[in-house]
């Protein structure tokens, strides 16, 4: 016997699977943990639910030994290293390991920007660009350096900032080897063997290769000099 859904039509052969479903459309939600008060529609969700407050994660990479609380997250971890990306862009064709990077990742064609800044207004595709952003107003810096103590409000600026103290470079140029710990001075130092010079003045035409070259020179015809 089938069981077929009044409001999508979607038909099932259990009749408990079919009862769980109609929740779905009613949101009703019994299951209620009693830690947080967060609520399921289903039991096995909450169960899975519970493994956070507990902090137990049953599920282990049997390649690296991370451990998971879910399946289905050990399942997306294995991508890392199968290299897998079932998930594809039908715009660009770019592919991803997880579906919610794809759904990130489609913002950038619709322009979409959900998260926006109750402080200024910005908005952003992704709530975690908007979580960054606010410490533009809390001046929060959360990412500190264990050397020096110095803090950055974003961790990519902190690992760049480790490489103060590491002496590492690498970042190297292919046609004479010297080497910059960052990548935006390997590209201005291309422009040494290119002599391309894509910062130009509005005034005299005349250009350089570097935006800083071309600010000192507009001094020259502002007459500020100080």
């Amino acid at each position: 016997m089938a069981y077929s859904c009044e409001v999508c039509g979607e038909t099932f052969t259990s009749k408990s699977n079919f009862v769980t479903h109609e929740k779905c459309h009613r949101n009703e939600r019994n299951y209620v943990c009693e830690i947080c008060k967060k609520s399921f529609i289903v039991k096995k969700h909450l169960n899975v639910h519970h493994l956070i407050h507990s902090q137990e994660k049953p599920h282990v990479c049997v390649i690296c030994n991370n451990a998971f609380s879910q399946k289905n997250h050990l399942t997306n971890h294995y991508r890392v290293h199968t290299k897998e990306k079932p998930y594809s862009c039908d715009v660009c064709g770019k592919a991803f390991s997880q579906n919610n990077t794809l759904t990130n990742h489609y913002r950038i064609h619709t322009k979409e920007r959900l998260f926006s800044c109750d402080m200024c207004g910005k908005a952003f595709s992704r709530k975690s660009f908007l979580t960054v952003h606010y410490r533009v107003h809390t001046k929060e810096r959360p990412h500190s350096c264990d050397v020096c103590g110095i803090a950055f409000a974003h961790k990519n600026n902190l690992n760049r900032h480790y490489l103060i103290h590491t002496k590492d470079k690498p970042h190297s140029c292919d046609v004479c080897g010297k080497a910059y710990s960052r990548k935006c001075n390997l590209n201005r130092h291309y422009l040494t063997h290119t002599k391309e010079k894509p910062h130009s003045c509005e005034v005299c035409d005349k250009a350089y290769s570097r935006k800083s070259h071309l600010n000192r020179h507009y001094l020259t015809h502002t007459k500020d000099k100080y």
